[in-house]
C-alpha cells in the first residue's frame, strides 16, 4: 500500500483548514446579533396555557445552569434533535421555545402527537427568538446560575455538545 505524498497531505490539510475557517465564519455571522451578558427577560404562554416568566422559572432552578431550546414543528433538523432534548430534559432544566409553530393549542397537539413530554413556550411571532438575536432553528441558549448567557449554538447540536455546554456553564 502506497502512502499519500507529502504534497497531497499538505493539500488535504489546507482544504480542511479552509473548511474549518468557513464553518467558524458562518457560526460567527449567525450569532452576530446575539446579546451578551444577562439573558433578556422572557415572558409568554406555555403550550399548556400557563403563563411563563424566565425569571420565575430560573428561581425554581436556582443554582443551576438552564437551557432554552428553540425549535419549530416544520424544521427537520429540530426533529433530529428531539431525542437529545428529551434525554437532557431528564437531567437539566430545559425550556423549549416553539418558534413560529402556531398558537398554544397547535403546539400542544404537536407535542402530544410526537410523544414529547417537555414544556414548550409559544413564540408564534418570533418575538422571543428576536430578543436573543436568533435567526433560525434549532438553537440552544445556555444561561448560567447568575442569569448570564454563556453559550449560544445554532444548527444541529449533538446531545454530548448540549450536555457539555450546560455542564461548563454550571461549573465555571
Amino acid at each position: 500500500m502506497r502512502l499519500p505524498s507529502r504534497a497531497s497531505l499538505q493539500r488535504w490539510l489546507l482544504d480542511a483548514a479552509i473548511l474549518l475557517t468557513v464553518f467558524l465564519a458562518i457560526q460567527v455571522w449567525q450569532q452576530r446579533d446575539v446579546p451578551s451578558g444577562p439573558a433578556p427577560e422572557t415572558t409568554g404562554v406555555l403550550a399548556n396555557g400557563q403563563a411563563f416568566s424566565l425569571a420565575e422559572w430560573r428561581k425554581a432552578h436556582a443554582g443551576h445552569a438552564v437551557a432554552l431550546h428553540f425549535w419549530a414543528d416544520w424544521c427537520p433538523i429540530c426533529r433530529a434533535e428531539e431525542g437529545s432534548i428529551t434525554a437532557i430534559d431528564k437531567d437539566w432544566p430545559v425550556m423549549t421555545v416553539a418558534l413560529q409553530s402556531g398558537a398554544a393549542g397547535q403546539v400542544a397537539r404537536h407535542l402530544q402527537k410526537n410523544s414529547l413530554g417537555w414544556p414548550a413556550l409559544v413564540d408564534a411571532d418570533g418575538r422571543i427568538a428576536a430578543s436573543y438575536g436568533l435567526k433560525g432553528v434549532p438553537a440552544l441558549v445556555v444561561i448560567d446560575r447568575n442569569g448570564v448567557i454563556r453559550s449560544v449554538s445554532t444548527g444541529y447540536t449533538t446531545e454530548l455538545g448540549m450536555r457539555g455546554r450546560l455542564w461548563w456553564a454550571d461549573r465555571f
